[in-house]
This record gives structure tokens, C-alpha cells and sequence, in this order.
């Protein structure tokens, strides 16, 4: 028995997400399907199950079989059948222990918003385009007070029985000209967290929010406070961490 590491990037787009459903299309679908045409039946673990229309260029999955792999001709199958929408960077085997979710120490998000009059029609799948103005001093002033442990059950999509306290390392809005990156960092986000913070960010950069009050709709405790969720085309798995 020997457990694999994958490092995959993919457009979501045209996939219901990263996670199998019934009667439509998912990534660990496809990429389970093209595994088993291999090697046989296989069962992955992923380190962050990105919702429909999120893309990844570092997500990373795990899995374990008893059949022979040769690490290198395995991956030019794998993207020889899931080109272009996915892409195979890296297959190596990993220790026994490995789990791409649970040995995991953070994941990192970039959410991406083309700020301008004109769409551009080459962005339009993997960023949210805003013509309206954004003050970035602002949208950092507020996102800097997310910073540390908090409960953010106003920023996420609560799911009964799960905890919506996390800690967030990384939260920082930047330019690079036209487009504004914000990128995340934490052990592990809450559903929806980031596309809500990217929400409540753009309500404060167009001047419909002030900076204090990210503070006071995060200690209210209330969803229906906050800006509800960015599109999901705009957010991108950048890396995961071990």
C-alpha cells in the first residue's frame, strides 16, 4: 500500500465544485475517473473542497492504492485525460502517513477584482469585474481588525453543528494596476468565508460601509449583518501548506 501526493490547479468554471454530487460534473469526479482508467478504484482526500466556479492553482490531494504506480507515466495520463480544465503539476509518493486535509497548516486564497469602467473579456472567468471606484486604504482598514481568532459566523455560511471560529494569519488588499488582489491566509476557512469578506471589503471601498463597521458586523454575530458573498469566478486556492 503506498499513499501519493497530487498537486492539481483547475479552472472550476465548468465543474459543480470540487466535491463528488450526483448528475453533475466535479472535479474529484473527473479526476477520480481518470484515476481508476489507471490504476484502478480510488478514493481521494482533498485539502480544501472548493465550492462551484472557484479555480485552484495549488490545491493538493491524497490517496492510497495497492497497485504499482510509476509517479511519472501516471501523471502524463492524468492530464493526457483532464486537459485542459485540469491540470496535473505534481504526483509523488508521500509518506504513509500523509493526508492532504488533516496534515495540512493553512491554505492560502487570492480573490482578484478588476476595478475599471470596460470588462475584459480574458478575466471575466477567473475575476469579478467592478466598475464602481474602491478606496484600497479603507478596504485594508477594515479587513484589518479580522486579523486573529474570531468567531465569524456573520462572515460564513453556518452549517448546525460545525464551529465558525477561526484564525486568520493573512488579510491584505493590494493593486496591481486595474486589479485588486485580496489574499487570505488561515489553518482552515469557514464556508463562504472568503468570498464574505471580499463582500463586506467592496461595501467599504464604495463607501457603503465605513472601516469601523467590519469590527462591530463580525462582534454582532449576524449573518444578515454582513454584505453577503462575492461571485465565486473571482477566488482562487493558491497553496496549501504542510
Amino acid at each position: 500500500m503506498g499513499t501519493y501526493r497530487i498537486d492539481l490547479a483547475y479552472l472550476g468554471t465548468g465543474f459543480h465544485g470540487y466535491a463528488v454530487q450526483p448528475n453533475v460534473r466535479t472535479v474529484q469526479g473527473d479526476l477520480e475517473a481518470a484515476l481508476t482508467r489507471v490504476i484502478g478504484p480510488v478514493e481521494t482526500d482533498v485539502a480544501g473542497r472548493t465550492d462551484k466556479g472557484v479555480h485552484a492553482s495549488g490545491q493538493v490531494v491524497s490517496f492510497s492504492t495497492e497497485a504499482s504506480v510509476d509517479c511519472v507515466r501516471l501523471q502524463r495520463s492524468l492530464n493526457s485525460q483532464l486537459a485542459p480544465e485540469i491540470a496535473i503539476i505534481n504526483l509523488e509518493l508521500a509518506a504513509d502517513d500523509f493526508h492532504a486535509r488533516f496534515s495540512a497548516t493553512g491554505r492560502r486564497y487570492i480573490y482578484r477584482i478588476l476595478n475599471r469602467t470596460a470588462p475584459d473579456p480574458f478575466l471575466a472567468a477567473t475575476s469579478w469585474h467592478f466598475p464602481t471606484p474602491l478606496d484600497l486604504e479603507a478596504m485594508n482598514e477594515g479587513c484589518a481588525s479580522l486579523v486573529g481568532i474570531h468567531d465569524f459566523i456573520a462572515l460564513c455560511r453556518f452549517h448546525p453543528g460545525r464551529s465558525t471560529e477561526r484564525e486568520l494569519r493573512i488579510v491584505s488588499w493590494t493593486n496591481d494596476g486595474p486589479m485588486k488582489h485580496l489574499e487570505v491566509e488561515a489553518s482552515s476557512f469557514c464556508h463562504q468565508m472568503v468570498r464574505s469578506i471580499v463582500a463586506i471589503s467592496v461595501d467599504v471601498g464604495r463607501g457603503k460601509l465605513r472601516p469601523s463597521d467590519v469590527a462591530r458586523i463580525l462582534e454582532g454575530q449576524d449573518r444578515n449583518l454582513g454584505s453577503g458573498a462575492a461571485p465565486a469566478y473571482g477566488l482562487t486556492l493558491v497553496e496549501v501548506s504542510y
